[in-house]
């Protein structure tokens, strides 16, 4: 029987993006390091295709996040330091310079999560005039978890006013909590104020309002929202993504097993509401914190487990990014893009 690996796990042993991916996933063979393969390049060249055409520095990619900055496309993603992508057309992609938002992580990180090296499933948006970078460092298995934030002005290098700031800590688990503060999310209700979304397995997806001076905690509004729960396959339900779609607010979420390269079974669900804070509601009118959801990504032949989505927004079109597992490269996490299209009743999916 092969082993399965969970999420934290495969990150804890160091098999995520960012992170030198030489070690043997059970079943799977050895994944090639950046030493063997420095620019880590791949292009969609089979016919077994799956989303947009691709190519550059797309190999390596897990819990993807991308916003459209002053001169380019910016992409963030699970890894040593946040590891950064940057592409001028959301198709050839290239190692960003520098190519991390953190050269070490913060020392508060260090004090609370020792021995923590990745940085995982960070969120990126832009409000109250600068670039909020939020992101979770934790330890495999234990909700014992932090989000943190960074802040800057610029995502473009070259500005003499590109620099990082790390405003330190936003929320955190601990083992008594029955939640797990990993894979946050930032979104702006139709009326401005901000709020994070986040979670993963343990009692599911929640929301806390956010100060939106400070991107913290809100000391006005002090209450958990509780947004997706899941009752079967470990409570398996994380990687939470909302935006606002005509009259209703779209959260995504990942069901099921990431990190198992081709044996993982991830796939992208969502639901909808009238107001932010749920309730959510898939197609068929099950509430989403009974389980419910509507699938949108599907594995093919090659591509297996899509999922841990982000959202770019333009203005004639959105798109959906996501990794999912190459099964004839090893079972490596590799970026995807697909255009998100909306039917006439309002339900989104991945055009053909």
């Amino acid at each position: 029987m092969k082993k399965q690996v969970t999420r934290r796990q495969f990150i804890g042993i160091g098999l995520m993006a960012g992170a030198g991916l030489g070690v043997i996933l059970a079943g799977s063979g050895s994944l090639p390091t950046q030493a063997q393969s420095p620019t880590a390049t791949a292009k969609n060249d089979s016919n077994d295709k799956m989303g947009l055409d691709l190519s550059g520095t797309i190999r390596r990619i897990h819990d993807p996040v991308v916003i459209k900055g002053e001169d380019a496309y910016y992409l963030f993603c699970t890894g040593a330091g946040i590891p950064m992508r940057r592409s001028e057309d959301l198709l050839q992609w290239e190692i960003a310079s520098p190519p991390s938002v953190f050269t070490v992580l913060p020392a508060w990180v260090r004090q609370v999560i020792p021995g923590q090296g990745d940085v995982w499933a960070p969120d990126i948006a832009y409000f109250n005039d600068k670039y909020h970078l939020y992101y979770a460092v934790s330890t495999f298995g234990k909700n014992r978890s932090v989000i943190g934030l960074a802040t800057n002005v610029t995502l473009d290098s070259k500005d003499p006013h590109y620099a990082w700031v790390d405003e330190g800590l936003v929320i955190e688990s601990v083992s008594t909590n029955n939640y797990n503060c990993i894979d946050p999310n930032l979104v702006i209700d139709a009326d401005g104020g901000a709020w994070l979304a986040f979670g993963s397995f343990w009692s599911g997806i929640k929301m806390r309002r956010l100060d939106y001076a400070t991107g913290k905690l809100s000391t006005e509004d002090t209450k958990l929202y509780s947004l997706a729960t899941r009752f079967v396959n470990s409570g398996s339900v994380e990687a939470p993504f909302i935006i606002r779609q005509g009259e209703f607010y779209y959260l995504f979420v990942s069901f099921d097993f990431c990190c198992r390269g081709a044996d993982s079974t991830y796939r992208v669900m969502v639901g909808r509401s009238p107001t932010i804070t749920g309730p959510y509601v898939d197609k068929d009118g099950v509430a989403m914190t009974q389980g419910g959801g509507t699938q949108i990504t599907f594995p093919t032949e090659r591509w297996k487990g899509p999922g841990h989505n982000g959202i770019v927004r333009e203005k004639d079109a959105d798109y959906i990014v996501y990794h999912a597992y190459d099964a004839a490269n090893n079972g490596v996490p590799t970026l995807k893009i697909s255009k998100l299209v909306w039917d006439a009743e309002g339900w989104p999916s991945l055009e053909a």
